[in-house]
């Protein structure tokens, strides 16, 4: 009888300490769930004048990994803006706007190359850089 109560606890052991039997320790997958579904990237958006002469704000923004976002969502998600155009091109940013007496105007740059399309349509990837300048257009 001695020897059949060894051997239960012998194989209690053995299959006790096997990788193959399941856990009741959920906490490192729950946060590696959340870690997962909580990871945000960061894009960074700079406002000046005068083509960077002067820097009014410079803000670092997260979004939300694997989600598509414009230039547009992050300005009118993080800053007062007003548009034009059908909302495809912006006209003011925290009440400073162009002027066409001035013949001033917004521009925008991703990456350090300025942008052909509306921000409402450029689909923005971790680690941007989007500068918005307000500069003369002549």
């Amino acid at each position: 009888m001695k020897k059949l109560i060894v051997a239960l606890l012998s194989l209690g052991l053995l299959f006790g300490c096997s990788n193959d039997q399941p856990t009741n320790d959920t906490s490192k997958n729950t946060s590696e769930t959340v870690n997962k579904e909580e990871k945000a990237e960061i894009v960074t958006v700079v406002i000046s004048k005068n083509n960077g002469e002067e820097i009014i704000e410079e803000k670092e923004i997260e979004i939300e990994e694997g989600k598509e976002v414009t230039v547009m969502d992050v300005m009118q998600e993080n800053f007062d803006i007003e548009t034009q155009f059908d909302g495809a091109f912006v006209a003011s940013i925290n009440g400073v706007a162009g002027s066409e007496d001035e013949k001033t105007s917004w521009f925008y740059s991703v990456n350090g190359e300025e942008a052909m399309v509306g921000a409402n349509e450029y689909k923005l990837e971790p680690d941007d850089k989007i500068e918005f300048d307000l500069h003369k257009w002549e």
